[in-house]
This record gives C-alpha cells, sequence and structure tokens, in this order.
C-alpha cells in the first residue's frame, strides 16, 4: 500500500500568526510598564553582558515578574495564552486547510518554530491544531520558572526542520536526529514543506526549506511590505503575501497551490520509484 502524503506547514508565531509579540498582550502589561521598556531593558543587558538576546528575555521574565510579585508559575504563563491576537482568518485556516487536504488526499501537519514562550502558545486557542510546538521554555522547580528548559534561537531553529523530516520531535533525542536516514524512511520530505514567517530571524528556515525543495512564505502586516519584499527580492524566500488567513486571500491561494502541487509531485515520486525497481523482463 502506498504511503499516505504527507505535508507540513511550518510557522514562525509572533508577527505571523499574532500581530506582536506575544508577551506584548498580557506578561508586560502585568508589569505596569511598556513594550518597549521591557525591550530596550533586554537589549541594553544584552549587549552589557554579550548574551544571547532569547536567554536575555526569559532572565527578564523571571527577574521583572520577582520584582513585581507576579506568579512565575507555568499556570501563570500558560494562561497569558488568552490574551493573544491574531491575523485575519487565523482561528479558522487550520481546520479549512486540513480539510482541502483531505480532499486531496493528503495529510496536513501543522508546526510552530518560535523564539517565543511555549507556555504562552500552550494557552493559546489555536494551540491544539499544532502537532508540535518548538519555543523556548522554561525549567519549573518547585511550581516556579527557575531556568531556561529549552532556548529556539534563529539558527538553531533549523534542528527542528530535521526532526520533523525524521519524525524525531523529542528534542532530548539527539542521537537518532543526527544518524542518516535514507529518504524513504523520512517522515515529511523536504519538498513537502511550507514555511510560513514574518522576518529576518526566520532566514536560516527559509533558505534550508527552499534549497531542499520545499517553499517559504514571508508574511508581512498591512502597510508593513517593505521587509517581505526585500526577503523576496534577495532570493530568501519563493512567496510573499500580507498575514491575511482568511479564504480565497493571496495567502490562502498560495498554499492552497502549494499543497495541490505538492500531493502531484509526491504521486510522480511514487510512480518514478515504482518504475525504477520493476525487473527488465516484467
Amino acid at each position: 500500500m502506498a504511503k499516505k502524503t504527507k505535508i507540513a506547514l511550518l510557522y514562525d508565531f509572533d508577527k505571523t500568526l499574532c500581530t506582536t509579540d506575544m508577551q506584548n498582550y498580557t506578561f508586560i502589561p502585568s508589569l505596569n510598564i511598556h513594550p518597549q521598556e521591557f525591550w530596550e531593558e533586554c537589549n541594553r543587558f544584552s549587549r552589557k553582558h554579550h548574551m544571547d538576546p532569547l536567554l536575555v528575555y526569559m532572565y527578564q521574565m523571571i527577574q521583572w515578574a520577582k520584582e513585581k510579585n507576579l506568579p512565575i508559575n507555568r499556570e501563570a504563563f500558560v494562561s497569558m495564552g488568552k490574551g493573544i491576537q491574531y491575523f485575519p482568518g487565523v482561528t479558522n485556516w487550520f481546520p479549512r486547510i486540513d480539510e482541502f487536504g483531505k480532499e486531496l488526499g493528503v495529510s496536513i501537519e501543522h508546526y510552530v518554530i518560535s523564539s517565543g514562550n511555549r507556555e504562552i502558545i500552550e494557552g493559546s486557542e489555536i494551540y491544539p491544531y499544532f502537532k508540535k510546538v518548538f519555543a523556548c521554555e522554561f525549567l519549573y522547580v518547585d511550581d516556579k520558572a527557575v531556568w531556561p528548559k529549552s532556548v529556539v534561537n534563529y539558527t538553531t531553529k533549523t534542528q527542528f526542520l530535521f526532526r520533523i523530516n525524521k519524525g524525531v520531535l523529542d528534542i532530548s533525542e539527539n542521537q537518532k536526529v543526527n544518524e542518516p536516514t535514507p529518504d524513504s524512511e523520512r517522515i515529511v520530505p523536504f519538498r513537502n514543506m511550507i514555511y510560513i514567517a514574518d522576518g529576518l530571524t526566520d532566514v536560516p528556515c527559509m533558505k534550508l526549506v527552499r534549497e531542499k525543495g520545499g517553499c517559504s512564505i514571508a508574511v508581512y502586516a498591512p502597510g508593513k511590505m517593505p521587509q517581505a519584499k526585500q526577503l523576496f527580492d534577495d532570493n530568501r524566500v519563493d512567496f510573499m503575501a500580507m498575514a491575511d488567513y482568511r479564504s480565497n486571500s493571496d495567502l490562502d491561494k498560495i498554499v492552497r497551490l502549494l499543497v495541490r502541487k505538492m500531493a502531484i509531485q509526491d504521486e510522480l515520486v511514487r510512480i518514478h520509484n515504482k518504475q525504477a525497481s520493476r525487473p527488465l523482463d516484467d
């Protein structure tokens, strides 16, 4: 029996699915400060200590919360996901695209690869649609955040493409993801990946997906096209579209066409492989 075509849609989160950095909706306002003040302090701290900016923001979340006597447990962070605001059509996007895949006889999986907080994403209404969320996460001791459990920065994002490709989704499993794996045993071929993101921090993933036969799409908020256009002009993405996930939007049309193309391409690959294995006297 032929293996069913599997297509992976991979998303950044902040400014791709939601309209700004996820901490800006609930966490930073709970500190009674403006988001700009928080992020400027993170940038200053990062430059002063020559520190990864993502480790800095996680450190600062804990420090600021302690100073304001706010809870720093998983439950508190997860609850912040309820305040997220999405681009148009996001909340209905996933079941609609899944249904389109079913009509074509393919299986579509959704993944997040984000430098934001996994806990906040867990609390969002769209979390149940994702096969897996790879994002920054805290380690909790006695129900208090004490240390980064995982950090997903701009270049390490690419490792998760290989994890999805090979089906090794547990980030504690390093040996298996680095072992040589025949193409026939890979769960999601790179040619069946669509990477959707908004900016320069996603360039390594955008380029890798493109180079391995998949497609990358740069999305942008209304009035903020220049960065996406630059990514397009620099051949770092295949397409650009406004972050409008509603039916019949440009993004919707592009993704549907790509899914259809990948379904056809996969079927052609299966036919080719079958003919390649046919004996000469058949």
